[in-house]
């Protein structure tokens, strides 16, 4: 299986109006799409969706409505003139725990045949229940893309909408590496990263990972909203959500 595991950090750094920071530990899956029946079957303590200590639950991303994710990436990709045929696709997530996940941002890794990286989906999520996917097509066979694009929807209820994001993501192997500089009027506001260390998808690295991070989707969700409590106490003011999307998609040259 080409499935894995990464252990690592998330950081957060907010520059303006006022400098807040934290870090925190985590670990996600570079889920295969095309193993997901075989990661059903051979990992314990594992399920696709169904529930189980840790499950990977296709209704949390693309369409959200538990068809196939192999299909809702096809669409997009042949709707943007992007190889769909013979591919390859891996998906950077948190897992759910005892039923629960909320993944801030997912990443989508398409291959072509050749294991030649073509095409990088961003899927981001706010607390709202919404979610809006970047789609970048990758032109070079490198290890380490930039992409850009304006901000398309309300993530942070303290940041306005017309900021840009600028994303810095490695090419998934012993180590992966997503930072995003968000920029407002050419200053620079918020910088995200999150970075981990490689291990085999099996059942004994699941287990030590879940071990080390028994209640980690709590902590995430938990972690956003003391965070924000702090910033608010700060006295950074609350930008109210005036844009309200549901699931939108866009592609970015």
């Amino acid at each position: 299986m080409t499935s894995s595991i990464y252990n690592g950090t998330v950081i957060h750094k907010r520059f303006k109006p006022k400098i807040h920071f934290f870090k925190y530990n985590i670990f996600s899956l570079l889920i295969d799409l095309y193993e997901l029946e075989e990661l059903d079957k051979k990992i314990k303590f594992f399920s696709i969706n169904k529930f189980n200590l840790i499950s990977f639950y296709e209704k949390d991303h693309g369409d959200r409505d538990g068809s196939s994710l192999i299909q809702w990436v096809k669409k997009n990709l042949k709707e943007n003139n992007i190889n769909s045929e013979n591919i390859k696709i891996k998906l950077l997530c948190y897992p759910r725990i005892f039923g629960y996940v909320f993944n801030p941002l997912s990443v989508f890794f398409i291959y072509d045949s050749s294991d030649k990286l073509i095409s990088i989906l961003y899927e981001v999520k706010n607390t709202f229940g919404e979610q809006h996917t970047y789609i970048f097509k990758v032109e070079d066979n490198a290890k380490f893309f930039e992409h850009n694009c304006s901000k398309k929807f309300h993530v942070s209820p303290f940041i306005e909408m017309n900021c840009n994001y600028f994303f810095r993501i490695l090419k998934p192997g012993e180590k992966i590496s997503i930072i995003i500089d968000q920029y407002q009027l050419d200053e620079k506001i918020l910088y995200a990263s999150q970075d981990g260390k490689r291990v085999n998808f099996n059942t004994k690295e699941l287990i030590k990972s879940y071990l080390k991070h028994p209640l980690m989707t709590f902590k995430i969700i938990s972690a956003i909203h003391y965070e924000a409590f702090k910033l608010w106490t700060k006295g950074i003011k609350i930008i109210q959500r005036k844009i309200k999307v549901k699931n939108n998609i866009t592609f970015e040259n």
